[in-house]
């Protein structure tokens, strides 16, 4: 099983990928981001990663084993539909993702980037567009601790239909606080 963790930055995506390789040792864990840096295929700048996500799609399409956990935000974007088995995608609500990016002093501009691509759905529509929505997964992280999410994930993988729907857009019109989030 190839099995895929994405979603915006800070959802979790690493920690839950270590907990399912602490339960199933036989995963290869890749992580987009450290591939494309190790292969020369990134360059980081103060804000962002610039990637080249066409050679980067090429090399990971030779990486990808039968048995990988593959993690990453740009997973939609480098991988192939038929290589894939199953995709999770990592929410978390966006008042508790500003939190975590003023922790890791990313610019206000990368805040309200991150955070309105989650709340907007972005990771998440294009999982469904790449990989269909058969084998895209939505799992809202808030107030789950990892196992509780791990378990989920183990559920989905036994053929489970256990997704969340997730929908952060109402949230943030029901507190009329599109400013905190979106320049316009």
């Amino acid at each position: 099983m190839n099995l895929v963790i994405t979603g915006n930055p800070g959802v979790g995506k690493h920690t839950i990928a270590k907990h399912i390789q602490n339960h199933d040792s036989s995963f290869e864990i890749i992580d987009i981001n450290k591939f494309s840096m190790d292969e020369g295929l990134a360059e980081k700048d103060e804000d962002s990663f610039e990637v080249d996500v066409e050679l980067l799609k090429t090399k990971m399409k030779e990486k990808i084993s039968g048995r990988s956990l593959i993690v990453g935000h740009l997973a939609p974007y480098v991988l192939d539909e038929p290589d894939i088995d199953l995709v999770i995608v990592l929410r978390k609500n966006p008042y508790d993702l500003f939190e975590i990016y003023k922790n890791r002093n990313y610019s206000d501009k990368k805040n309200k980037e991150n955070a309105g691509s989650e709340i907007l759905g972005i990771i998440a529509n294009d999982s469904i567009s790449s990989f269909s929505l058969d084998k895209t997964y939505e799992i809202d992280t808030t107030n789950k601790n990892p196992k509780q999410i791990v378990e989920q994930i183990h559920e989905i993988i036994e053929g489970g239909n256990n997704r969340d729907l997730v929908d952060w857009l109402s949230l943030v019109k029901e507190k009329n606080d599109f400013n905190r989030f979106f320049e316009y």
